[in-house]
């Protein structure tokens, strides 16, 4: 059985290290909610815990029906109600919604499956567990290699040099996938696309 990898086949999981204007198609995805510093934040770990449980047991019930794939990379929308604490990296201050992109096969029937198949390992899940959809169209976006700590002056000059130079205004909220596993990849070396949906000004 073949088994797709979406972040070789899906071209929005690729970018270069220049801005760039492209056009994202409406996706599906696993995905929970939250606030606070990622780093320290209980919340955010078991967001993390149940998006990894729940997209593997999709996986393994889409194989079972002859639809095999691995499991896409974290991804991540970002936000404050202050945008300069997202600059400044102000974490306490942040608000998130963490996501794995689920394949347009999966649907909500087997999503609540994979959900009962979590709860057994996990116990209750976050009260934001959802499946749902995410349409951003157009947005500029650039490859970043490096800490997620230093991702402060890219952000900085796309807010403040890109968007006003092509008379774009936000039209949604920050998005990073995640393309390295931090727990096997040295912080230098990290790649994550930062994308930012945008529309006229």
């Amino acid at each position: 059985m073949a088994k797709t990898d979406f972040k070789k086949t899906l071209p929005h999981y690729s970018a270069s290290k220049r801005f760039e204007l492209v056009t994202v198609p409406t996706q599906q995805f696993v995905m929970a909610d939250g606030s606070g510093d990622p780093n320290t934040s209980p919340a955010y770990v078991r967001a993390i815990e149940w998006l990894y449980a729940t997209s593997y047991a999709l996986k393994f019930a889409a194989k079972a029906e002859g639809q095999d794939y691995v499991v896409p990379p974290l991804e991540g929308l970002w936000w404050a109600d202050n945008p300069a604490d997202f600059v400044a990296r102000r974490k306490a201050a942040w608000n998130w919604t963490m996501m794995i992109h689920a394949p347009d096969f999966i649907t909500p029937d087997m999503f609540q499956a994979a959900r009962s198949t979590a709860v057994a390992k996990l116990g209750e899940p976050p009260q934001t567990l959802r499946l749902a959809r995410l349409d951003e169209g157009e947005c500029l976006q650039i490859l970043h290699v490096g800490s997620y700590d230093d991702e402060g002056p890219v952000l900085a000059k796309l807010h403040d040099e890109e968007m006003p130079a092509r008379g774009l205004a936000f039209n949604g909220h920050h998005h990073e996938i995640y393309l390295s596993d931090p727990r096997r990849t040295e912080p230098s070396k990290l790649k994550t696309i930062l994308r930012q949906p945008v529309r006229p000004a």
